[in-house]
């Protein structure tokens, strides 16, 4: 994937239908070219809201939209929406779980659990009591196969689902002493995880260690840099790259490997050079992990908007839809271009009227339950653009100064300005007018 500026460019490119104007379009069905096994695609996350709870008309309209083209659909077992699903040893509460398996069943997905986080009494508090701000803490060791059983317990509930993430960002697993990951710890977790999945049905697909891929600014402090990778963009954080290598070193087995990250650095959140030229990290890291592994590369998360500093205003509330939805494209073509085989949007989703990044409008509001910008490009990138998708070259230009992305396959072409103002441009024998940070589909 290349970006061009006034000159003619090869660019990877997939089929697509024609559409123009509002992010992701609206193309005619066509038969789906999703992989099975341990390449679901394109899919997203639940977070503590999602379209199962609000008034009726608005939850049928959000189950059609997710039922309409149905992707990979991913919940934690405890929090982002469930409850504690084992308050004390062998006394299981699996309600809002499965309020959420079912509505991942009802819309048509390949469901998908992260086994995150941990019962009370597995991190020293008391028996029946859930303290929420502890969710992030990780088990004690003594009750890793503690959490191993209930990662058993709940594939035996759905054993239609085939799809395991073990933790999320190794919550709880960080050693401020050594300043560095407890790696040791998080692969004996998961290697009893693993087993105990495996046990429960062989064909259970699992993967860790969902290491947040974190980088720094281009310096020449070597100071917890790695230098196996570095770009225009950064240096990968060598806590991070010690995680994979130990784990990928020690696991007991694994069907994919599971990571997540941003484009903005770790701290200052600054987008190098540029916050559309900074999702080459993306790229890069995948890249990166399939050599080091040799297993499919799954993005549990992936942020392109940096959050407000010091509670200005700004960041991940500060972009129009437009320019959010642009640069996420961007990202998404970078993952797609490098390899990656399951790539879950983070959903933001809330319940008021102001909600940036969010998939669909409100359940809780009565006219709520409609796609968003965010929808229509995540649906329409996940039909023309499965894991295994034949990019090819595609002839390029814009307008002196101008900057667009493009990808394509032997169908379709996706363009995205990276401007803030028109441009003009030629692609795929086309004359195009792409608006501000217009994201366009053309058919080949």
């Amino acid at each position: 994937m290349l970006g061009v500026c006034g000159a003619v460019a090869l660019v990877a490119a997939l089929p697509l239908a024609m559409a123009s104007g509002s992010p992701g379009g609206g193309a005619p069905p066509k038969n789906t070219r999703r992989q099975a096994g341990a390449r679901p695609g394109w899919g997203f996350t639940h977070t503590q809201y999602s379209a199962e709870h609000g008034t009726p008309e608005a939850t049928r309209k959000a189950g059609a939209l997710l039922s309409a083209r149905p992707l990979p659909q991913n919940q934690h077992i405890m929090g982002w929406g469930a409850e504690n699903p084992e308050p004390s040893p062998g006394r299981y509460d699996f309600q809002a779980l499965d309020e959420r398996v079912a509505l991942m069943r009802a819309t048509g997905a390949t469901p998908v659990l992260t086994l995150c986080g941990a019962p009370d009494w597995m991190k020293g508090g008391r028996r029946g009591r859930t303290d929420w701000s502890r969710l992030e803490a990780a088990p004690d060791r003594r009750h890793y196969k503690d959490f191993a059983r209930l990662a058993g317990a709940i594939a035996r509930r759905y054993p239609d689902i085939r799809h395991f993430l073990v933790w999320n960002e190794l919550k709880g697993f960080y050693d401020e002493g050594k300043r560095r990951w407890n790696y040791e710890g998080y692969t004996q977790l998961y290697n009893l995880v693993y087993a105990e999945l495996k046990k429960q049905n062989p064909h259970n697909l699992v993967g860790g260690p969902y290491v947040v891929a974190d980088h720094d600014p281009p310096a020449d402090d070597p100071e917890d840099r790695s230098p196996e990778l570095r770009g225009s963009w950064g240096e990968l954080d060598q806590r991070s790259a010690d995680v994979i290598h130990y784990w990928n070193e020690h696991k007991a087995g694994a069907d994919f490997v599971v990571a997540d990250g941003s484009s903005y650095t770790r701290e200052g959140h600054e987008t190098i050079p540029d916050e559309f030229a900074a999702t080459e990290k993306f790229a890069d890291v995948t890249r990166w992990l399939s050599n080091v592994t040799g297993l499919p590369v799954w993005w549990a998360e992936w942020y392109v908007e940096p959050p407000a500093e010091d509670d200005r205003p700004g960041g991940r509330d500060g972009w129009n839809e437009q320019h959010r939805t642009a640069v996420h494209a961007t990202a998404m073509m970078q993952l797609a271009a490098s390899g990656a085989s399951a790539a879950f949007y983070w959903n933001p989703q809330q319940t008021g009227d102001d909600c940036p990044g969010c998939l669909w409008r409100s359940t809780h509001l009565p006219d709520g339950g409609q796609g968003l910008p965010m929808a229509r490009l995540l649906n329409r990138f996940a039909h023309e653009f499965p894991p295994g998708s034949a990019f090819r070259p595609v002839d390029a230009t814009a307008e002196p100064g101008a900057r667009i992305q493009v990808l394509a396959d032997d169908a379709a072409v996706l363009v995205v300005n990276t401007e803030h103002r028109s441009v003009a441009a030629r692609v795929d024998g086309q004359t195009l007018t792409l608006g501000p940070y217009e994201v366009r589909w053309l058919a080949r």
